[in-house]
């Protein structure tokens, strides 16, 4: 078990910098994953701290020493990746086992971890089989258990579901969960699935352009987004953004999108008046969108006027995509919304989850 730091780390190629001054403190224990689009650095950072990168600047710790010149056989940690890099003509167990007979370790030591990481795994009966008769779950379980055996300090994943159908996803990442959990080991975990980000992570980390916008619980991030592409990357449906303005409105503040107008809400007004008239983008959630007539009680309801485009039913519950003027965005409802596609209708926008952000997309804090 360790703890990991990255203190001040560039990665530059040639003129493009991957990872851009990137700070952070990883826990003893924790389940860390990096999450942004391609080409945001997040694979580079995994790279630089298992040692397949060279550094440019800055330091990597792992448990206080820092690794910039370790080789990485000597650096504790096991990594799994993408593509699953079994070797086809060895079995199960020996594909499991190479690592350690590289080591010179003792016989029974490899057959007790093998047999130990198998039982975790339940893969237990397919130790004398060959990859090639093997399912890609089965697949993905025995790089994992290849890690598992080393009895790393830090266990390092880059995008490890990513070659799963969807249902195996779903499985596959609650058995990751439960390996965490299990284990008690450091996880930092590379994924651009922030659906696997929520589910999956004590900590998330948020990156683009190789720069490091935010880290923070799943629930804070969904909830106070450092920015509008933290506050667009995170949740799915994606938050929907207006460009707008502040102006009043019978003495009160409001958001004027062109095609609505919303009222902030009157414990809100006091802190967005040294922005009236400015250029802002406003955010809101699908989740808080909501038909009049099914809407949570108590909430801070501002009616808007739309053009329903698409539905899209779900089962337990329908997406919404509407139209106000140019203005084009989704929200998730209650399946019971009798709302149709063409049809004129009101729907109401839930004001106390709203997100108001400067025109570059930083978020407005509320002081």
């Amino acid at each position: 078990m360790a703890s990991v730091t990255y203190e001040h780390v560039y990665k530059s190629f040639g003129d493009v910098t991957a990872v851009n001054d990137m700070d952070i403190q990883v826990e003893d224990k924790e389940f860390l994953v990096l999450v942004g689009p391609s080409g945001c650095g997040k694979t580079t950072a995994l790279r630089l701290l298992a040692g397949l990168e060279e550094i440019s600047d800055g330091e990597i710790k792992i448990d206080g020493r820092v690794v910039n010149d370790i080789a990485p056989k000597d650096r504790d940690i096991a990594m799994v990746f993408q593509s699953y890099a079994l070797y086809p003509h060895m079995s199960v167990f020996d594909n499991m086992a190479f690592g350690l007979k590289l080591r010179k370790m003792p016989k029974d030591d490899i057959k007790r971890r093998v047999q130990e990481a198998a039982e975790i795994l339940g893969i237990q009966t397919l130790l004398d089989r060959k990859p090639r008769q093997l399912s890609g779950g089965q697949r993905q379980r025995v790089a994992v258990g290849r890690a598992i055996v080393r009895e790393p300090k830090v266990f390092l994943f880059d995008e490890p579901l990513s070659n799963l159908d969807a249902k195996l996803r779903v499985q596959t990442r609650a058995e990751i969960t439960k390996l965490h959990q299990r284990l008690a080991t450091t996880f930092i975990y590379v994924t651009h699935d922030q659906v696997e980000a929520m589910t999956m992570a004590t900590r998330i980390a948020v990156m683009k352009d190789g720069i490091l916008q935010q880290i923070d619980t799943p629930q804070h991030l969904y909830d106070k987004p450092a920015n509008a592409f933290v506050a667009g990357f995170i949740g799915s449906p994606a938050m929907n953004f207006f460009p707008a303005k502040l102006v009043r409105a019978d003495g009160k503040l409001t958001v004027d999108a062109d095609s609505f107008q919303v009222p902030i809400p009157d414990d809100r007004q006091g802190a967005y008046e040294k922005i009236v008239g400015t250029p802002i983008i406003f955010g809101i959630r699908p989740d808080d969108i909501h038909d009049p007539n099914f809407a949570p009680p108590s909430i801070k309801a501002a009616p808007v006027e739309i053009m329903v485009d698409v539905t899209e039913l779900m089962g337990n519950e329908i997406f919404i995509y509407m139209l106000s003027g140019t203005n084009v965005f989704v929200g998730r409802l209650d399946p019971r919304t009798t709302l149709r596609a063409g049809q004129k209708a009101q729907v109401i926008f839930n004001m106390e989850n709203m997100h108001i952000f400067e025109k570059d997309g930083a978020q407005l804090r509320i002081q």
